[in-house]
C-alpha cells in the first residue's frame, strides 16, 4: 500500500514536469529504535497496560449487556490511547523529517527499509541524520 502510494507520488511529480526530482528516504525501523521514539512507544504501552489492568477489575462480576458495554468502553479507550501516541510519534517524525529534508532541498521523502526497499538506486538516505536528531 505504501509502496503504491510512493510510486504514485513519484510518477505524478515526474509527469507534471518538475524536472530533476530530489528524493530522500528513511528507514523507519531504525528511526523507531531511537531513544525519543522508544520512550513514546513505551509510554503508550504502559498506558495500555494500566488500562487493561483497570478493565480486568471493572469486568469482574459483570455479565451480559453490562459486560459487553464495559468491554466496548475499554476498546474505545484503548483505541483512543493508541491513536494519541501514534499521532505523537507521527508528529515528532514529521517535524524532524521536514527539518532534514528542507536542509537538503529534497522534493519528497519515502519510507524504506532493508526488508522492503522502496528506493533501489539513487535517493538520499536520511536515516542517520534523523536518528541523530532523535537521540
Amino acid at each position: 500500500k505504501k509502496l503504491l502510494a510512493a510510486a504514485l507520488v513519484a510518477s505524478t511529480l515526474l509527469m507534471t514536469g518538475c524536472g530533476q526530482l530530489s528524493i530522500g528516504y528513511v528507514d523507519i525501523l531504525k528511526v523507531r529504535d531511537t531513544p525519543q521514539m522508544k520512550t513514546l512507544i513505551e509510554e503508550g504501552h504502559q498506558k495500555l497496560t494500566e488500562l487493561s489492568e483497570q478493565a480486568e477489575k471493572e469486568f469482574e462480576g459483570k455479565s451480559g449487556d453490562e459486560l459487553t458495554k464495559s468491554q466496548e468502553d475499554f476498546q474505545r479507550r484503548a483505541l483512543g490511547i493508541q491513536q494519541a501516541y501514534d499521532t505523537q510519534l507521527k508528529h515528532k517524525l514529521d517535524t524532524v523529517l521536514a527539518e532534514v529534508s528542507e536542509a537538503k532541498n529534497l522534493d519528497a521523502v519515502l519510507e524504506s527499509s532493508e526488508d522492503m526497499p522502496v528506493i533501489i538506486k539513487g535517493g538520499v538516505d536520511l536515516t542517520d541524520e534523523v536518528v541523530q536528531k532523535l537521540q
